[in-house]
């Protein structure tokens, strides 16, 4: 096992091949049992989708995943010589962007999968958008399909270019994006060097997730952990379950849940269906307080130390990207957030200045409106209470999608909290 942890961002159009990409990448670093795969393969030749074993791979544990209660990850998990990764928020997954937003764990680099046979589609535009907005530092662009253009030099350097312009209209540093021809179905390029593109020279994809930068450390921040259910289990009592994004959570330690404000003493600690003494970020764990009752606290409130609780915003300044919005969006607009576990209806109270995309300079100060492109500062107004952090103090919980009408409108990360 490798000693370094990546958490890793697979983003791209929806039929781009990233399933198949993933299905690849666990069978090559031998993530998923050979017999797996087998059984995969026999049920996707009966139903006439031979071929298709990869991607059923990752849409089958998709479907177990959802099922099942107890938070698992581990099958999206797959290990280089350099690190253990984890793929955030599976493909397939039918609300990725809100997923990869407000996921539990933000990646720290990702690869952007584009059809060699489709180039740069709207989610292309959208999930770099996206990652360039949250801060994901590096880019590994795997043009993939390469089997279905003949692998074609001409072909692959076409989307280069495409990407290339796409990348530099949101300024995400090109010269640090690594471009790999590879087929997640035929397998070229991502685990051994491909015959098909002798034309080729760059790394093949393993080489390049090895030699990502480092992730930073977790920030020194206090105890961060968002909850995602509340249980009551015979015999324990309360148990709230969710994942801790900073800070270490200790048997003993005083601890407040807000915005609901109430709190106790952590009495234990189960983490896959062990006793343990204390978690840190990145653990799913449940945990029981003393004194603590079902209906005190809910999915969506964020528990911290006692002295230093979670904050509750009476209003907070954000910028927000928007991604997709039918009209124009106006002060007073009140659509839907999900910040962490958290939905809560917010207005817009008002659209303090409109930034240019490109520069991140002020293009106009408290414009009428926003609309799809726009990239702005806004004040916003949670309609019921609300616990969201500054991005630059704790970007775990500095982070939001908005949502509206079945789609996410807008991505965004919290300036400054105004506390209640």
């Amino acid at each position: 096992m490798s000693e370094q942890h990546q958490n890793l961002a697979i983003i791209g159009h929806v039929d781009h091949g990233k399933s198949t990409l993933v299905g690849r990448l666990l069978y090559e670093t031998g993530s998923v049992p050979e017999h797996v795969i087998e059984q995969h393969r026999e049920e996707a030749e009966e139903k006439g989708k031979g071929g298709f074993e990869f991607a059923y791979v990752m849409d089958n544990l998709a479907e177990e995943r959802e099922r099942g209660v107890t938070i698992d990850i581990a099958h999206q998990e797959f290990s280089t010589d350099e690190y253990d990764f984890t793929i955030v928020d599976c493909p397939g997954h039918r609300d990725f962007v809100k997923n990869m937003i407000t996921g539990a764990s933000q990646a720290d680099n990702a690869v952007l999968v584009v059809a060699a046979d489709d180039g740069v589609a709207p989610q292309t535009q959208e999930h770099v958008f996206l990652a360039r907005t949250l801060g994901i530092d590096e880019l590994i662009i795997g043009i993939n399909k390469m089997d279905i253009v003949d692998y074609k030099e001409d072909t692959y350097e076409d989307v280069v270019d495409e990407v290339t312009q796409l990348l530099q209209q949101v300024q995400f540093n090109t010269d640090d994006a690594e471009f790999i021809p590879i087929s997640a179905f035929e397998g070229d390029n991502i685990a051994d060097t491909s015959d098909n593109t002798s034309w080729y020279d760059g790394n093949i994809l393993l080489d390049a997730l090895n030699a990502l930068p480092e992730p930073e450390p977790p920030t020194d921040a206090p105890l961060r952990l968002p909850i995602q259910d509340v249980y009551t289990i015979s015999g324990i009592g309360t148990v709230p379950v969710g994942r801790i994004e900073t800070g270490v959570m200790n048997v003993g330690d005083n601890v407040s849940f807000q915005p609901s404000d109430v709190g106790g003493e952590v009495k234990t600690i189960e983490m896959h269906h062990e006793e343990v003494p204390k978690a840190e970020p990145g653990d799913n764990v449940g945990f029981n307080v003393r004194g603590l009752g079902k209906d005190d606290i809910r999915r969506g409130d964020v528990c911290g130390p006692a002295d230093e609780p979670p904050s509750v915003a009476e209003t907070f300044q954000a910028q927000v990207v928007v991604m997709q919005h039918p009209s124009v969006i106006t002060a007073g607009y009140t659509p839907v957030f999900h910040a962490h576990t958290a939905q809560v209806a917010c207005t817009i109270e008002s659209i303090d200045k409109k930034m240019d995309p490109s520069s991140g300079e002020v293009a106009e100060e408290n414009p009428d409106f926003i609309q799809s492109g726009d990239a702005a500062v806004v004040t916003i107004r949670p309609q019921k209470p609300l616990s969201i952090e500054p991005s630059s103090e704790i970007p775990e919980l500095g982070s939001f999608a908005i949502r509206d009408m079945g789609q996410t409108i807008a991505a965004g990360k919290v300036l400054s909290v105004n506390e209640k």
